[in-house]
């Protein structure tokens, strides 16, 4: 399927179809990542760092410990990511309450307002965009898309 076509060349009950299918999914879902952190302006970070932030916003405070096992990471290579993020203000750390020795890291509240304004410019593009470029019918296809793929993550 060219990337100006709306239906399939071939059926998809054709394996080869399928195939090409889960390429092209694969190839646009790397480039609208691409885009939406474009349009995101949060800042260059590496993998690890992007890992260790996401997990803190989504699971809240954590130890060194705790995010290199979820990470599967090393202590040591977990520390130095972290180092990297306490300097540039995005992670502060407080000592356990639990444990004195350890130091549960979080999000700083403006890294945390910082996401949250990144996440609402996403969400603009995408709607103005989408608002702009596709017509009611598109807009309605679209939204059976983005069922499907729920579905397809759900699997």
């Amino acid at each position: 399927m060219s990337s100006n076509d709306t239906q399939p060349t071939r059926p998809l009950s054709d394996p080869d179809a399928l195939h090409a299918t889960a390429e092209d999914l694969r190839v646009l879902v790397g480039k609208l990542r691409r885009r939406l952190r474009e349009e995101a302006h949060v800042g260059d970070f590496t993998p690890s760092q992007v890992q260790v932030l996401s997990l803190l916003e989504r699971e809240g405070p954590a130890t060194v410990t705790t995010l290199a096992r979820i990470l599967g990471m090393r202590p040591q290579s977990m520390g130095e990511t972290l180092s990297v993020l306490k300097a540039a203000g995005l992670v502060s750390g407080a000592p356990d309450p639990n444990d004195g020795r350890q130091t549960v890291l979080s999000l700083t509240p403006a890294f945390g307002k910082k996401i949250k304004a990144s996440r609402a410019a996403r969400e603009d593009w995408l709607f103005r965009t989408i608002q702009t470029r596709f017509s009611a019918a598109e807009q309605k296809q679209l939204a059976i898309g983005v069922d499907l793929l729920k579905r397809l993550i759900d699997s």
